[in-house]
This record gives C-alpha cells, structure tokens and sequence, in this order.
C-alpha cells in the first residue's frame, strides 16, 4: 500500500516536471527558429540577390567543352543599357546594381579570346510590326515608346546610335566577321530567329547565356534552348530587369535562372570556366 502510495505520489510529481521540460524544450525551439528566419529576413532585406545559405537544390557541375561551347547575348542594345536609351527609368537600377554593362563586355572580351563561338540574339521592330491586332502588356509598352524600331528590315538608315543599335563598346567584338548576329527575335524568345540553327551549324551543345532583360528575352532563350536540347550556364550578372509596382523582374528571373538552368555562375565564374585571364 505504501508502495503504490509512493509511487503515485512520485508520478504524480514528475508529470508536471516532464510537461515543464517539454514546454521548454519547444519554447526553445521556437526561439531558436524565429532567430534564424529573422537572420534571414535579415540576409533578404540586405540584399535579396543573395544565395541561399542552405541551398534546396543540388550544385551545378557543368563544365565547359569550349569546341562545343558559345556565348550568346541577347538585346546588348542601346535601348536596354543605356541612359540614352527608351527604358532606362525602368530598368538602370538594376543595370547599375549588376554592373551590366561592363559585365557583357568581359564575357564578349573573354569568349573572343578563348576562341569560342559568340552569337547575338537582337530584337527589332519595323513599321509593320506595330500594325499587330493584339498585344501584350509589355508588348503595349515597346511599341508605345518606339523601343528597338528600325524604318525598314532593308535599310540601316538611322539606325547608327539609335535605340535599336548596339552598345559602341561592343561593336569591336561583334564587327569581326566571326561573330553570328541572328535575325530579330519579336517577343521575347528565339523561336522566331535562327539562333538555334546557327550554334547547331557550329556544332555546339553548350551556351553562357547573358544579356537584357532577365525575365524576359534572356530568360525565354533559356526556356527554349533547354528545350531544344542545349546545356545552359547564365550569367547572373551580366543581365538585369526592370523594377516597377508590379514587381522585381531581376529577383524573379533569378529564382528561375536557378530552378532552371544548368548552372548559375557570375562573370568571374564564367571567364575562369573559359580559362582565359583578363
């Protein structure tokens, strides 16, 4: 009688010590989890281009076979990169953040120099392409502020300096005879040029892909040359995207540059790929 007696005045006591140590425990664990999200609040709020601390998905190892490898740019024009050009009020922030700019014209330096192929996806829209009966939101804008218009595909008349025209740093690079300069792209992908013809023609199966604007033509030539079997590196930093009300378009690329491609370097990351000192 004693015994049990004991006994259930023993249990009786450590129930409330057992329920005071669980709460305990899960009081701590909460702290320690609302310290860590707040750090990365934190982290986010310091710079939301940041990588993860503790990746979700597994590390690139892509490896560049620089026989079957290019660089392809696209949209390295005035209109996009330039405080002269159209849309410089929606996307310079971003463009100066990156460091764009001078980030395009290491990889056209180092591509040159490591003797890979180079191709340039441009976008240009003549009088006929404003006649189309339907548009999208962003097609509403570059039409309405005459982004990337050239009078004619048969004339290069007023086209030096112009939006539609590439960046002066750049033209030594693409003026060589060896670089492909494709057709037009007119939305945001390549479907509708010949850039994926011209690298097949060369034999290549993997591309460094950069240039403007990141969610939208340098992300849709990601999405399609994935899909017509190409290996894609982007270069994180030599693109960027517009910053309006409706959102961030280099922080939503990004997060699809990294579900998505091959690989996610920067511009130091790909020069050493290539192999070639600046």
């Amino acid at each position: 009688m004693r015994k049990m007696l004991n006994s259930k005045i023993r249990g009786d006591s450590e129930k409330p010590l057992a329920l005071g140590r669980w709460r305990l425990l899960h009081t701590s664990i909460a702290v320690v989890a609302a310290v860590a999200m707040n750090l990365g609040l934190v982290r986010a709020a310091e710079n939301p281009y940041a990588d993860p601390a503790e990746p979700g998905l597994p590390p690139s190892d892509m490896k560049l076979d620089l026989s079957r490898t290019a660089l392809v740019v696209t949209d390295r024009q005035i209109d996009f990169l330039s405080p002269k050009g159209v849309t410089w009020d929606l996307v310079g922030e971003s463009v100066t953040e990156q460091g764009t700019v001078k980030n395009i014209g290491r990889l056209l330096k180092a591509a040159k120099k490591a003797g890979i192929a180079v191709g340039i996806s441009p976008h240009y829209y003549y009088p006929t392409d404003h006649g189309w009966k339907f548009e999208g939101a962003l097609e509403k804008v570059m039409h309405k502020i005459g982004m990337f218009d050239r009078p004619s595909a048969y004339t290069v008349e007023g086209f030096e300096n112009s939006g539609a025209d590439f960046m002066p740093q750049y033209k030594k690079y693409m003026h060589d005879g060896k670089t492909i300069i494709t057709s037009p792209h007119k939305l945001y992908g390549p479907e509708q040029n010949d850039l994926v013809l011209q690298l097949r023609k060369q034999g290549v199966d993997k591309v460094i892909l950069a240039g403007m604007s990141a969610n939208l033509c340098t992300q849709a030539h990601m999405h399609e040359l994935l899909e017509t079997g190409f290996k894609i590196a982007v270069v994180k930093d030599a693109t960027a995207a517009a910053k309006i009300p409706e959102g961030d378009g280099y922080l939503a690329a990004l997060t699809n540059f990294r579900f998505m491609a091959n690989a996610v370097w920067t511009t130091d990351q790909a020069v050493a790929q290539l192999g070639v000192s600046e």
